[in-house]
């Protein structure tokens, strides 16, 4: 049966009971006026039945009330447990009581997590259906802290006049009246409270209404502790989403390729960088094993694989340069960890891979770069303020030209003279950087270098006398390694002057130079110098006279001099 046909048969019963009661009362009021005589028993049957009629009249009136409560408390259990909103479920709960108990005021208070579990009111409302002002929130705390003490309802039809609570001062000066409170219970304990009153009427609350608000109580109870579960575990779940966003980021920011495989050496993870320094797409590492991903490697990586599993340790610094499909050869670093979960338990491994391409090939670069220019001048050349120009400097600057290369060249093939001469110039190069001193350039079979810049050097002169002398004694040891065709010699030229020292070229092709008068008598005194010969000009010896000893020599006409440039040969250091 419908609920609306079921409504419809007892709006007939009820009607029909209503009949046969006015029908029965006007059959007594006729028999009382008939002047027959009629019999007592009559009377008497009349009477009862139209008491009995009173009283099916209040048990169906009762009957009926308690079968709305029912339908009503389904209802509202139905629409409260729909709905996991907190707030939603609150309003929905606090409506609905005060539509049921006849209440004016209705107000819900659930404690607060912690230690002290303190009542706070979540939504208070009245029968308007409108949200309670703050000033109105005058209620009676005896009456709640009862209810939260004892787990048990508490209803007073007229609080001013009940011996329990008409001595409160709250009861008096708030003028409360009727009071109904029930206790909100999860899993048997005390969550809060319902709380209702009617500051007008006395009386309105009774045993049933009392009933029917524990057990709507008790659902409610369980919907909002549902309500604040999910509200938490969205929050929770807020959380670990943003949490896990943030790590993605920092995963994918990471500059070091990072890969995290199972046990089984299957690919779970891998980061942006990994893709740029393996040249594969991050599809086509994960789900996939090691062996397929980085084949080129899997030999060598396969004994630390095995450490890491079998010491529980990191290896650290694991250093190869394997050939790339998609990128040639190139140098990697990886450190392998292993993969532990929230238990410590290790559930894989964890590689981090380094490129170190580009750095080892800077680095290559610069120690080509250092065995031409002396250190001290490269850290001297900040890239950020490099321009054209240069700055006045006293240099003492040496120029050495191998003997002979002209005409052994003649008789051999272009690669046996690149290789003579480099050992040569090598031999050169050696005593120059054991010197401090900056090779400025390779002139052929001649090499220029420079002491005193860019870093002052008080013995700058006689550096470069050393480096002369150096550079005489290596080609003596050198005779002692190559066929005596091979054997070549030295002329070097030393001067000491102003000299402007910087960057010559342009912004494309740029040259860190000595330029000057002073180095072009270096260069036109070596030009003067036979093999083996060490030849410096005045201004040097005068620098080192006392350190030295040295032979006079005829002047030599240096090419754009107008007078004879005074040289000395070096013979030894004192």
């Amino acid at each position: 049966m419908t609920t609306e046909s079921s409504t419809i048969l007892r709006l007939d019963l009820k009607q029909q009971i209503m009949i046969v009661n006015q029908l029965v009362a006007q059959l007594r009021d006729e028999v009382q006026k008939s002047s027959a005589a009629v019999p007592p028993r009559l009377v008497q049957a009349i009477n009862q039945l139209l008491s009995s009629l009173n009283r099916m009249n209040k048990q169906f009136s009762q009957l009926e009330d308690d079968h709305n409560n029912l339908i009503a408390l389904a209802d509202v259990g139905q629409v409260v447990n729909s709905s996991l909103e907190l707030d939603e479920v609150l309003r929905i709960v606090m409506d609905t009581i005060i539509q049921l108990t006849g209440a004016e005021r209705g107000f819900l208070m659930l404690r607060e997590d912690g230690a002290d579990g303190k009542l706070v009111t979540h939504i208070a409302r009245n029968w308007e259906k409108a949200a309670v002002d703050s000033s109105e929130h005058a209620i009676s705390q005896t009456v709640i802290n009862r209810v939260v003490t004892e787990g048990q309802p508490v209803i007073t039809t007229n609080a001013q006049e009940d011996d329990r609570f008409g001595k409160q001062e709250s009861i008096i000066a708030y003028n409360l009246r009727s009071i109904l409170c029930v206790p909100l219970k999860a899993r048997g304990v005390v969550t809060g409270v319902i709380y209702t009153d009617n500051r007008i009427k006395a009386g309105i609350f009774n045993d049933a209404k009392r009933n029917l608000l524990t057990a709507f109580a008790n659902q409610a109870a369980v919907a909002i502790e549902n309500a604040r579960l999910f509200k938490s575990v969205r929050q929770t779940l807020n959380e670990v989403t943003e949490l896990k966003n943030l790590m993605d980021n920092v995963f994918a920011s990471i500059a070091s390729g990072v890969i995290t495989a199972d046990v089984g050496d299957k690919v779970l993870l891998c980061n942006r960088a990994t893709e740029t320094i393996l040249g594969q797409k991050r599809e086509e590492m994960v789900n996939h094993t090691l062996e397929e991903v980085l084949p080129p490697i899997t030999t060598e990586l396969a004994q630390f694989l095995n450490t890491v599993r079998t010491t529980d340790q990191q290896v650290v610094g694991f250093e190869f340069n394997p050939v790339l499909p998609e990128r040639g050869q190139v140098s990697l670093i990886l450190n392998l960890s292993p993969l532990k979960d929230a238990e410590q338990a290790t559930q894989g491994v964890t590689i981090v891979v380094d490129d170190l391409t580009e750095k080892k090939r800077l680095e290559k670069q610069r120690g080509m770069f250092e065995r031409m220019v002396s250190k001290a001048v490269i850290d001297q050349l900040d890239p950020d303020q490099l321009q054209l120009g240069g700055k006045r400097n006293q240099l003492t600057t040496l120029f050495a030209d191998v003997r002979g290369f002209t005409s052994f060249s003649e008789k051999h093939d272009p690669e046996l003279l690149v290789r003579v001469l480099n050992r040569y110039l090598s031999e050169a190069a050696n005593a120059i950087l054991e010197e401090a001193g900056t090779i400025d350039k390779f002139m052929g079979d001649a090499v220029m270098a420079w002491f005193n810049a860019p870093i002052p050097q008080p013995d700058h002169a006689l550096r470069a006398i050393r480096t002369a002398l150096k550079i005489c004694d290596s080609v003596g040891k050198l005779h002692q390694e190559l066929p005596s065709e091979y054997h070549l010699n030295f002329g070097v030229g030393i001067h000491y002057g102003d000299a402007v020292l910087g960057l010559v070229g342009t912004q494309n092709r740029l040259e860190f130079t000595a330029i000057g008068d002073s180095v072009n008598t270096a260069k036109r005194i070596q030009e003067n110098a036979s093999g083996g010969q060490i030849l410096i000009s005045e201004s040097v010896y005068h620098l080192i006279e006392n350190q030295v000893i040295v032979r006079p020599v005829e002047p030599v006409q240096a090419k754009g001099k107008s007078q004879p440039v005074v040289v000395f040969e070096v013979l030894r250091l004192k």
